[in-house]
C-alpha cells in the first residue's frame, strides 16, 4: 500500500510539472532560509557555553543611578577585590584588567636586528588576570599552568599567539617580551585557543600582580575610581542560590558603598554570564559584537514567516488543482477507497514535494554558507551538516508537510463520489475561493511588513551615515599611540613634521575623536556651589588644535591655550543646560572641579556634537588638555593623494618611533563600525523580503496560471464578443489588486510598530513617513501586476478559435 502511494504520489508531482517546480522552488527557499537563520540563531546562543561552570559564573556590575538617571559601568573599583574575598571567602573571585592596544616585541629578535618583522600589536591588547580566573572558566593547558601568574612579571600566551611570536608554541615557554616597551615579560606558560564563539577572547595574559607594579595602567587604591576596563568576575558555590549571592553582595554594598542621597546610589549588581552577550546596557563583552534577544526574535519570525509563506504558495496550488483531480477521487471511491486512504495518499504527494524541497535546500544552504558573515557578525562559518542540523531539518520536514499538505488532503478526500465522476466539482465544493484569497492576503501582508521594515531600516542608515555629527569626520586619519614617557619627549617635533608634510592640514593630540566609545567620566563642582553636581560631566583630553582638526564651532569664548596639563577647560551647550545657565556666554570665566583636583576656569563653550554614537544623547562635556592622556593623534588632510600622504605620515612615524608598529585607522570608518550590525540587520531586511517577494509572485504566478486554464472558454468568448486584450488583463488582475490592498491594510500598522520600536534604540532617528506606506504599497502591486499581467497577456493573445476548441 505505502510503495503504491508513493508510486502515485511520484507520478502526480511529474504529471504536473510546473505547479511541482513552483511549490518546490517555494519550499526549497524557504527551508533553506529557515535553516541559515537556525545555524545563526543557535552559533550566538553558544557563546560561552562550553564552560563546564556556564550557568554559576557572574560578572560584578557597578549600578549606579543620580540626577541623570540609571546607568551601569562594567567596572569595578581596584579596592572592591581585596574586600570581596575577605567578606565572601567561600566563593571563588577573579580579577581582571583589560588594556587594548597593548604591543609586544619579542626581545631576542629584536636584538638581532629584525625588529620590524617581530614588533606586534593587539588590538584586544593584554589581560591582566588573577590565576583564580582560571578556577572559574575553562582553559586547556598545553605548557605551565595558572600559578605561573602568581608572581609580577609573568605572562602566558595563547597557543596562536606564541606560534606567531616564536614560529612554534612549544619553543616559547622562558622566552622574554616587552610589553609596550618599557615592562619586560617572562612567558610561563601557553593554553590552547579560546573558541571563537567566546566573549573572553585572550591572546596574551599577564599576571595582575604586574599591573599593581604599573601606574602607567591605571591601578587606583581609592573607591571613587571606576574603569570599565577593571573587571571582577565570581563563581557561585554549587550549593548556594543566586538569590544567596546577590544578598551577600548586597550586603557588601552596605559596607562599602553608602547611599549619597536619597535617591542616588552606587551599589554592585550581578550579571550571569548568559547576558554578557546579549546586554550591552551593562557595558557590553570583550568580544567583537553583542547581540540584542530582540534581534534573535526578529531573526525567528522572519523564519517563520519565510516557511509560512511557503506553505501557503502550497496549499493555494493544491487546492486550486483539486478541481482537476476531481475524477481520480471519485473512481477511488468507487473502487473502496476510503476517505483515511486518500488523505495519506495526498500527504504522501506533500512529502515527496518537501523531501525534493529538502534536498534542494541542503544545496542552497550550502551554497550561502560563505556569505553569511555579510548578514551577521559571526567569526566562524557554522557547519551545516551536523545531528542538531538535521534533526531541525527533519522538524521543519515534518512539520511542512503537516502544515502545507493537511488542508487539501482533507478538501480532496472529501469529495462526493457522485459529483466527482460527474466533474461537477467546482471552487465552490471544495470552499477554496475564500481559503485561497485570506491565504494571498496573508502572503502578501507578510512581504509588506518586510518591504516597510526594509525601506525604514535603510532611511535610518542614510540618515545615520549622512547625519550633521557637530564635527568633520572626513579625511583624518588617526594613529594609535602611546602616551609614556619616551613617546611624550617627542611629540612636540613629531607633530611639527606631520604638519610639514605635504597633504596634511592640521595635527591634534588627543585622548579620542569627537564621536567614540569613550565614556570616562567623574564627578565635578561648579562656580563654587559647594556640592557636587548631581550629575557626572564626561571628559576628551586634547591639544590646543583639536577644534581646528575636527572643525569644532565655539559658541563662545576660544579655545583652551596650549598646556601639558589641565589648565583651562572648554565645555558644550548640554553641560551649559545641565548647569541652568540661560546662554553659553554666562558660564565663561567661571571655575569647575573636575574630582577633588583644582578649581579650573571655563574659557570656551563649543557646539554640540555627537560625543558617541546616535543610539546615545550628547552628554555634559569638559574638553581640556592633558597630554598623559594622549592616545592618539588626528592628522588632517587637504582631500588629495591620499595614499601618498598615508604613507608619508607612516614614513614619518617610523622616523620618530622605530620601535613601536605603526596602526592607523580613519575616522569616518571607524564611525561607520558603530552601526555594524544595524547595518547588517538593514541588508538582511533586504535579502529576506526579496525573498517573500519571490515566494508570493511563485504562488500568484501559480494562481493565475491556474485561473488562465480554468477561464480558457471564457476567455475566448470574451474575445469573440470584442473584448480587448486590456479587458482580459484586467479581468485576471482585478481581484488580486483588492486581496493586495487588503494585506496593505492589514500589514501598514504592523510594520509601523515594528519598526518603530527598533527605532527606538537610536536617540536620533527618521521620522516613519506615509511615503514610507505609499512606496511600499506600489512596490507590492507593481511587481503583482507584473506576474499576473505576463501570464494574463499570454492567456489574452491567445487565438479563440483554440480557446473556444479547449473544451
Amino acid at each position: 500500500m505505502i510503495k503504491n502511494y508513493w508510486k502515485i504520489a511520484v507520478r502526480n508531482v511529474l504529471r504536473y510539472k510546473g505547479y511541482s517546480a513552483i511549490n518546490v522552488a517555494g519550499l526549497a527557499i524557504g527551508i533553506a532560509a529557515c535553516l541559515l537563520l537556525f545555524l545563526v540563531i543557535r552559533y550566538e546562543n553558544s557563546y560561552e557555553k562550553f564552560n563546564t561552570n556556564y550557568s554559576r559564573i557572574y560578572r560584578a556590575v557597578t549600578e549606579d543611578r543620580d540626577a541623570s538617571g540609571l546607568d551601569y559601568n562594567p567596572g569595578t573599583p581596584f579596592p572592591a577585590i581585596a574586600t570581596l574575598r575577605t567578606q565572601m571567602p567561600d566563593v571563588t573571585i577573579a580579577a581582571l584588567n583589560a588594556h587594548f592596544g597593548s604591543q609586544f616585541t619579542v626581545i631576542g629578535q629584536l636584538e638581532a636586528g629584525t625588529n620590524i618583522e617581530k614588533k606586534f600589536l593587539e588590538d584586544r591588547g593584554a589581560f591582566f588576570m588573577e590565576p583564580e580566573y582560571f578556577k572559574i572558566f575553562d582553559v586547556k593547558w598545553l605548557s605551565g599552568n595558572a600559578d605561573v601568574l602568581k608572581a609580577p612579571n609573568m605572562a602566558v600566551l595563547s597557543k596562536a599567539t606564541a606560534t606567531k611570536y616564536f614560529g612554534s608554541w612549544e619553543k616559547a615557554n622562558g622566552q622574554t617580551i616587552r610589553l609596550d616597551n618599557s615592562y619586560v615579560l617572562t612567558v610561563g606558560g601557553v593554553f590552547d585557543d579560546q573558541p571563537l564563539n567566546s566573549d573572553m577572547p585572550m591572546s596574551v595574559i599577564t599576571s595582575y600582580a604586574t599591573l599593581r607594579t604599573i601606574k602607567d595602567y591605571g591601578w587606583d587604591e581609592g573607591w571613587g575610581l571606576l574603569s570599565s576596563n577593571h573587571q571582577v568576575m565570581i563563581l557561585r558555590p554549587e550549593n548556594m542560590s543566586e538569590a544567596t549571592l546577590q544578598a551577600r553582595i548586597d550586603e557588601f554594598n552596605k559596607k562599602n558603598f553608602p547611599q549619597k542621597k536619597k535617591d542616588d546610589y552606587r551599589r554592585a549588581v550581578l550579571q550571569p554570564l548568559s547576558m554578557l552577550h546579549f546586554d550591552d546596557r551593562m557595558g557590553g563583552n570583550f568580544g567583537d559584537h553583542v547581540t540584542s534577544k530582540a534581534s534573535l526574535l526578529t531573526l525567528s519570525l522572519i523564519g517563520i514567516l519565510i516557511i509560512v509563506m511557503a506553505c501557503i504558495n502550497f496549499v493555494n496550488l493544491s487546492t486550486a488543482q483539486a478541481i482537476g483531480r476531481s475524477r481520480e477521487v471519485g473512481v477511488r471511491k468507487v473502487l473502496g477507497g476510503n476517505r483515511w486512504q486518500l488523505f495519506w495518499q495526498m500527504m504522501g504527494e506533500t512529502a515527496v514535494i518537501v523531501v525534493f524541497s529538502v534536498g534542494i535546500a541542503l544545496l542552497l544552504a550550502q551554497l550561502a554558507l560563505p556569505y553569511l558573515k555579510t548578514f551577521i557578525n559571526i567569526e566562524e562559518t557554522p557547519a551545516l551538516f551536523t545531528m542538531n542540523n538535521m534533526l531541525f531539518l527533519l522538524g521543519i520536514a515534518i512539520a511542512v508537510t503537516l502544515l502545507a499538505g493537511s488542508y487539501p488532503a482533507l478538501v480532496l478526500s472529501g469529495f462526493r463520489p457522485a459529483l466527482a465522476l460527474k466533474n461537477k466539482i467546482t471552487s465552490a465544493n471544495v470552499g477554496g475561493i475564500s481559503i485561497r484569497r485570506g491565504l494571498v492576503i496573508t502572503q502578501f501582508a507578510i512581504s509588506q511588513v518586510l518591504i516597510i521594515g526594509t525601506i525604514i531600516a535603510v532611511s535610518q542608515m542614510n540618515f545615520v551615515r549622512n547625519a550633521d555629527l557637530g564635527f568633520k569626520k572626513d579625511a583624518v586619519l588617526v594613529l594609535n599611540s602611546r602616551a609614556d614617557s619616551a613617546v611624550l619627549s617627542r611629540q612636540t617635533a613629531f607633530k611639527a613634521a606631520l604638519k610639514d608634510l605635504n597633504g596634511v592640514v592640521d595635527v591634534s593630540r588627543n585622548s579620542d575623536a569627537p564621536s567614540s566609545d569613550n565614556n570616562s567620566s567623574s564627578n565635578f563642582s561648579f562656580d563654587h556651589r559647594g556640592d557636587d553636581e548631581p550629575f557626572d560631566i564626561f571628559h576628551k583630553f586634547a591639544d590646543e588644535d583639536y577644534f581646528k582638526t575636527y572643525q569644532l564651532e565655539l559658541l563662545a569664548g576660544r579655545p583652551f591655550r596650549k598646556s601639558d596639563t589641565i589648565s583651562e577647560i572648554v565645555v558644550n551647550e548640554t553641560f551649559v543646560e545641565k548647569v541652568g545657565a540661560k546662554s553659553p556666554e554666562e558660564v565663561i570665566g567661571k571655575e569647575i572641579r573636575l574630582g577633588r583636583g583644582g578649581w579650573k576656569p571655563i574659557v570656551g563653550v563649543v557646539k554640540d556634537f555627537k560625543t558617541n554614537s546616535l543610539r546615545e544623547s550628547i552628554k555634559p562635556l569638559e574638553i581640556s588638555s592633558m597630554s598623559s592622556r594622549y592616545g592618539q593623534v588626528a592628522v588632517k588632510f587637504s582631500g588629495r593623494n591620499f595614499s601618498q600622504t598615508n604613507k608619508a605620515i607612516k614614513d614619518v612615524w617610523e622616523k620618530f618611533y622605530p620601535e613601536y608598529a605603526y596602526s592607523s585607522f580613519f575616522v569616518d570608518e571607524n564611525i561607520a563600525e558603530f552601526y555594524l550590525q544595524e547595518e547588517q540587520l538593514s541588508r538582511l531586511y533586504k535579502f529576506f523580503a526579496a525573498l517573500a517577494i519571490f515566494i508570493s509572485c511563485l504562488g500568484l504566478y501559480g494562481l493565475v496560471s491556474f485561473m488562465a486554464v480554468q477561464k480558457t472558454k471564457e476567455v475566448g468568448i470574451r474575445k469573440v464578443l470584442g473584448a480587448s486584450t486590456g479587458n482580459i488583463v484586467y479581468l485576471f488582475s482585478k481581484e488580486f489588486t483588492i486581496l493586495i490592498s487588503i494585506a496593505f491594510v492589514i500589514a501598514t500598522p504592523l510594520a509601523w510598530l515594528l519598526m518603530n520600536n527598533w527605532l527606538q534604540d537610536f536617540v536620533f532617528r527618521v521620522h516613519i513617513s506615509i511615503g514610507v506606506f505609499i512606496v511600499a504599497i506600489l512596490i507590492s502591486l507593481g511587481i503583482a501586476w507584473i506576474t499576473v499581467g505576463y501570464k494574463a497577456v499570454r492567456a489574452a493573445l491567445a487565438s479563440p478559435v483554440k480557446s473556444l476548441r479547449s473544451e
